[in-house]
């Protein structure tokens, strides 16, 4: 099975050669790729002089380029990491073994079990936002995940081929997440280690403001993956807030059979009406998501009968 080591790179020249050379060792068989982001150091050149495969994505972002790596690359197996040495290449071979026996279509490497992201991380607000991160997904889909941010990544070819990857920046990983328990994909967690980056090496991620892009990434795909409780539970909001509102006027009218709260009643009438159609474009919305997903349960049929032909015929 072809293997294939992908390297999202912005500025790595201090990490990136101990990183080839450790999954060069790990996995002598398999081709690394590095994907230059518009680097301002040495990160490609030291990438290509290590016998790694330089490729450049010009559009700025870690979304730009996981979406350029699925695209252009083709393997059984898929192996994404970052090019800054936080994650250990001698615990690849748990990640790709359950890609190896079919039972995973995506393996994530959960540096939050074993405490060591927490010991070695100090960015106190940016473990916060896991943590909301994490849960808000778990309730949303009923999971217990327990790392969902993680850079660490394996994935088998079904699922790189048929992720349609929106996201620009550093909420791919939710992205990724998301579209894995909203197409029902076979997900699994093996625990790793984690190292906090080297003296000098700088992180690329701006906490609040790349946390604000993820919370409107759940948001956005909560929406269309769930548009029935996203809508019912804004109309709910809805109702509240007009039941507030319209009460008073309720009571007034029982007690005197008169309202004299007139802009109250209409205001009421009004929100009332309002949550009515909101539930509404939820229930319409929710019948058009579960048909999008029919046709994606086709296609990836499709996408597998094509794969077995051409196994088929290079077999012969």
């Amino acid at each position: 099975m072809k293997t294939a080591i992908l390297i999202p790179c912005y500025n790595e020249e201090m990490t990136i050669e101990k990183v080839i050379k450790d999954f060069k060792k790990e996995l002598p068989e398999a081709e690394i790729y590095v994907y230059d982001n518009n680097s301002e150091d040495k990160t490609a050149e030291i990438a290509k002089r290590n016998g790694a495969i330089v490729k450049h994505e010009y559009r700025q972002g870690k979304g730009n380029v996981v979406r350029s790596m699925f695209r252009d690359i083709d393997a059984d197996i898929y192996v994404m990491v970052d090019g800054d040495d936080t994650y250990p290449a001698e615990q690849v071979n748990k990640l790709i073994e359950p890609i190896i026996k079919e039972e995973a279509d995506m393996v994530t490497g959960d540096r939050l079990t074993n405490g060591t992201y927490k010991k070695e991380n100090k960015r106190h607000f940016h473990k916060f936002g896991n943590n909301l991160v994490k849960k808000a997904i778990n309730f949303i889909y009923k999971t217990d995940l327990k790392d969902i941010m993680t850079g660490y990544r394996a994935f088998n070819k079904k699922f790189v081929k048929n992720i349609p990857i929106m996201s620009q920046k550093f909420e791919i990983e939710t992205e990724l997440t998301f579209h894995a328990l909203d197409k029902r994909f076979l997900i699994k967690e093996i625990p790793i280690s984690y190292r906090n980056r080297p003296s000098g090496s700088k992180s690329k991620l701006n906490t609040v403001s790349d946390g604000i892009k993820v919370i409107k990434t759940i948001v956005g795909m909560c929406k269309d993956s769930k548009p029935r409780q996203f809508f019912w539970w804004i109309s709910l909001l809805f109702i509240i807030v007009g039941l507030l509102i319209g009460i008073p006027v309720i009571v007034e009218f029982f007690r005197t059979g008169y309202i004299t709260k007139i802009p109250s009643a209409i205001l009421a009438t009004g929100i009332m009406i309002f949550a009515i159609i909101i539930a509404q474009c939820g229930v319409i919305l929710d019948t058009v998501v579960k048909q999008n997903k029919e046709k994606y349960e086709m296609e990836i049929s499709r996408f597998l009968q094509l794969e077995n032909l051409i196994d088929g015929k290079e077999e012969k």
